[in-house]
């Protein structure tokens, strides 16, 4: 039988298809700009209706969040990972999201451009080997590569319990000293690790090796990029390197269909790691489990 909850995640998914489709101007909007055509006319009225059905599935997603969350991040510590140029408004709202489905926000965590920059690569490297000899032992295997290696080290700053108190303070000053990401003051680790893509522009392969990483260290890590990221930009990119399927990755999160996704995603990284979800998700839509 079909519950339905899966009904209304079905209406979800829809909606997040309509929404990202407008944002591409993908189906009636496909025709925006042709006033010469025979049938502007109807295009312009179509246009006006997709739009119209774009702000539905919104609205509709915002109500129906807090049922489709069902509480399940409820005292689940959550932290935020943005990349440069990373929405404010977009990581805003998907805290707000957060902390509708329970979810306890603990921080933000800004990436520097150094951190992903490919210019930059023996900075990380360096960096990246000196802490690992710092933390000594088997907290980072020894044949890690150089950004598997940084991810780790992020995912110990951020989400990992291996590390003392003092440990994880050291590694977070570190790792601001060499302008590769700054953390909020006192910041308790979470489990849980939403990242934030930016305005794109990322070797893939850099992005796969630090999330693969960060994703060894912590439950469960979503990424978010926005919905012409998942079509041309960094989340297809990253969807299409060897390993990247360690985390679950939504786009549409410039919308409020994608962002309840998003949070969706999260909680089901609780149990099931990896994933592909979105208008451009090869695992479907929405996450129906």
């Amino acid at each position: 039988m079909i519950s339905y909850r899966h009904h209304v995640l079905s209406l979800v998914a829809v909606f997040l298809a309509l929404a990202v489709g407008v944002v591409l101007g993908g189906g009636p909007l496909s025709e925006l700009g042709r006033a010469d055509t025979p049938a502007s006319n109807s295009t312009g009225s179509e246009q006006q209706q997709a739009r119209r059905t774009a702000r539905f599935g919104d609205e509709f997603a915002s109500a129906a969040a807090s049922s489709l969350y069902a509480d399940r991040l409820r005292n689940q510590k959550v932290a935020m990972v943005t990349l440069p140029g990373a929405r404010k408004g977009t990581v805003s709202a998907l805290s707000a999201q957060v902390e509708q489905a329970g979810g306890i926000v603990t921080g933000t965590w800004e990436a520097e451009k150094s951190l992903v920059d490919a210019g930059e690569k023996s900075l990380v490297d360096t960096l990246g080997s000196q802490l690992m000899t710092q933390l000594g032992g088997d907290v980072i295997p020894a044949e890690s590569s150089t950004y598997d290696r940084i991810g780790r080290l992020v995912g110990l700053a951020v989400a990992g319990s291996r590390l003392t108190t003092n440990q994880t303070a050291t590694l977070r000053q570190s790792l601001a000293g060499a302008d590769l990401m700054t953390s909020p003051p006192g910041a308790q680790r979470a489990p849980l690790v939403l990242v934030v893509l930016g305005r794109g522009g990322v070797d893939p392969a850099i992005l796969s090796g630090v999330f693969t990483g960060l994703a060894a260290t912590a439950t469960g890590v979503v990424v978010a990029g926005d919905a012409a990221s998942g079509v041309r930009g960094d989340l297809h990119g990253l969807r299409a390197e060897p390993g990247a399927d360690r985390v679950t990755t939504v786009d549409g999160a410039d919308t409020t269909v994608g962002q309840v996704t998003t949070v969706l995603a999260l909680a089901r990284s609780l149990k099931v790691p990896g994933g592909s979800f979105g208008a451009s998700g090869s695992d479907g839509a929405v996450p129906l489990g």
